[in-house]
């Protein structure tokens, strides 16, 4: 990171920043470009370990790239405005940043990924069993190798 005085370095402030994140963007290798999608997603931690849920329909190019590389790039970030500094004016944000692997996820852990997007999105009153039960949704899991957070005003 270029700018040391604005990264995030504990592990809590960063994952506090994703909590508050309603959409992730989620880069893949592309075939000629590199191909980026937002999503909304469910996250959890297990010990040291930070995973990712999303979900899609089991067809399409997301799919197709992850087939072809799983290696995965996620962003999201808050944008609280805009102020005024000296010589110009500058976003006041938050920012995260995650590297992984995504894997299509089955059965009881699907369910689980479901619950933790309808948790984090706020949407009560629908049933994570049912819509995995649907013959239209994949979900996946990445698991996240690095993760870093930034802000302009900590």
């Amino acid at each position: 990171m270029r700018k040391k005085q604005r990264e995030i370095t504990d592990i809590d402030a960063v994952l506090n920043v994703l909590d508050q994140c309603k959409t992730i963007r989620l880069g893949l290798t592309g075939d000629r470009f590199p191909y980026v999608v937002p999503l909304s997603f469910g996250w959890e931690r297990v010990g040291e370990k930070i995973f990712v849920y999303f979900h899609c329909a089991k067809e399409g190019k997301k799919i197709d790239l992850i087939a072809k590389n799983n290696a995965v790039c996620l962003e999201a970030d808050v944008l609280n405005g805009y102020v005024r500094t000296e010589k110009s004016v500058t976003a006041d944000y938050k920012s995260v940043v995650a590297f992984g692997y995504a894997e299509r996820v089955c059965g009881a852990e699907a369910v689980h990924g479901i619950e933790l997007l309808l948790a984090h999105c706020g949407v009560e009153g629908y049933s994570a069993k049912d819509c995995v039960l649907t013959d239209i949704v994949a979900v996946y899991k990445i698991t996240v190798e690095e993760i870093t957070g930034k802000s302009r005003f900590i």
